[in-house]
């Protein structure tokens, strides 16, 4: 599947990626972002791609590759997990690897998209996302595209000298409904 926004294709995951993703996911200062807190092998992440071809309703889970589609040049992922079918909704979560990448937009064309196919083709009622008090960018970025903080969790995660708290944040899709 492939998903376009003006400069960004979000698609599947491919074999070819194992490298890239073997970096990202190991990398250290990457983790307090994503309470990472072991590293993957390959032959997890092999196994991960190799099953990417199941459907959100299979695995609970979905995850695109950003590109830069005019360069073909892979930043980052935009996922969406912890998916309920019943209560039609899934979490949010985004990265964008490379500092150098960061504050061009990328990472706002890629949730628009995203936005846009969990509400028009999947029909879910409600992103959500758990954001750490320190990543403002991130906080930003879904403040940015309607999402509302609803919620804080006090001293909810612990970091290098102090525990941090963490903001839950929710997008409702109003033009949907169950009857």
């Amino acid at each position: 599947m492939i998903l376009i926004y003006e400069s960004i294709t979000l698609r599947a995951i491919e074999p070819e990626d194992l490298e890239l993703l073997y970096e990202w996911e190991n990398n250290v200062s990457l983790w307090g972002q994503s309470n990472t807190l072991v590293p993957y092998s390959r032959f997890t992440l092999k196994r991960y791609i190799s099953n990417s071809h199941k459907t959100l309703y299979e695995t609970g889970q979905i995850r695109f590759m950003i590109d830069v589609t005019d360069q073909k040049r892979t930043i980052g992922t935009i996922d969406l997990f912890d998916f309920d079918n019943f209560h039609g909704r899934a979490c949010v979560g985004i990265l964008i690897a490379n500092e150098s990448d960061r504050h061009k937009g990328y990472a706002s064309m890629a949730m628009k998209c995203l936005i846009s196919y969990a509400f028009s083709t999947l029909r879910l009622h409600q992103l959500w996302c758990n954001i750490i008090e320190t990543n403002k960018a991130s906080l930003q970025l879904f403040e940015s595209h309607g999402f509302i903080l609803c919620g804080q969790k006090k001293q909810w995660i612990k970091g290098e000298d102090r525990y941090l708290d963490e903001y839950m944040l929710q997008l409702i899709n109003d033009s949907y409904s169950t009857v």
